[in-house]
């Protein structure tokens, strides 16, 4: 089968295309004939082998793909490991989904990884209550893009967008934001703030990193919360003293999607199968951020960490 391989760890450069046997898959494992996969940020990280799981070499990237089994299911997969970016897949069961008549192969890649990932966030890691304001930074992405449709229907008061061109900023307004800024405002706090009529905010999600994070949680109000789930610039924020944790009533809290795992209840497949019954009412859509070749995943390797994409990035394993 045709794969991406990575055999020594660096940026985009590093993925080859070659030729593998395919996988075969174990107990309580599917083999998924892959109709797209879906293109993660972490994928980038884990191809320079700065993730938070280590990555072995050799890799085949991507841990996440839309297909059908050998019974003809059509399924969408979380992959341990990687393995996405190939024709044909190996999947564990239990993270593996059914996917509804009517959602399509764009909108099943979006919600199970970046919509689990900012529905998640605004309920277990930031608690959203009716009315609160709710900042999204890098709005125009994929999960900033499913994130400010949430918080919109699940009845935040107002939805403040960042963004870092015109184009991203009018499609978070278009998606429901009720204001979108410039993500890269020279002061991001009293950006904010100006933002939000002059008060505090009380969520911000964050993925940015670096003085971005810093300023923002400055931004919070008291009982404020900054959901911390990536880190694209590539910067740590400082260290936040316990203090002044203390002194502002802030919560500061990270999310790594797979610890949903971990939780009672099938949290991750009730969460994945509400954002399935919203995009089928028409409540919240996913955004194409653009399809590439798998010949061509260097190229979307490279526009995804150019920080300049939107919504969601696929590969067609069949090119």
């Amino acid at each position: 089968m045709r794969a991406v391989q990575v055999t020594e760890f660096g940026g985009p450069e590093v993925l080859n295309l070659v030729d593998l046997p395919d996988p075969v898959p174990g107990p309580g494992q599917l083999l998924v004939e892959v109709d797209r996969i879906g293109i993660n940020y972490a994928d980038t990280h884990q191809a320079e082998n700065s993730y938070l799981a280590p990555s072995k070499l050799p890799l085949v990237p991507g841990g996440e793909v839309v297909g059908r089994t050998a019974d003809g299911k059509r399924v969408v997969s979380l992959l341990n490991g990687g393995g996405g970016y190939a024709e044909r897949a190996v999947a564990d069961g239990v993270t593996s989904f059914d996917v509804p008549d009517g959602v399509d192969d764009l909108t099943a890649l979006s919600f199970i990884v970046q919509g689990t990932t900012a529905a998640l966030l605004l309920r277990k890691s930031a608690h959203l209550e009716p009315g609160e304001s709710v900042v999204v930074h890098a709005a125009g992405g994929g999960v900033g893009s499913i994130a400010v449709q949430l918080a919109k229907a699940w009845g935040a008061g107002r939805v403040i967008a960042t963004a870092s061109s015109d184009e991203k900023r009018a499609l978070a307004l278009e998606l429901g934001a009720d204001i979108a800024i410039d993500s890269r405002a020279e002061n991001m706090t009293d950006a904010l703030r100006e933002a939000n009529g002059g008060k505090r905010v009380d969520i911000v999600l964050d993925m940015t990193g670096g003085t971005v994070t810093d300023q923002s949680v400055v931004a919070l109000a008291p009982f404020g919360r900054l959901a911390f789930y990536g880190m694209a610039s590539r910067k740590s924020p400082k260290p936040i003293e316990a203090r002044n944790l203390l002194g502002h009533s802030t919560t500061v809290a990270g999310m790594w999607l797979p610890h949903a795992f971990k939780l009672p209840g099938n949290v991750f497949g009730r969460t994945l199968d509400e954002l399935f019954e919203l995009a089928l009412a028409g409540q919240v859509r996913a955004v194409a951020g653009g399809e590439y070749a798998l010949s061509d995943a260097r190229a979307a390797h490279e526009a995804l960490r150019s920080r300049g994409t939107m919504g969601k990035l696929l590969l067609d394993p069949s090119k």
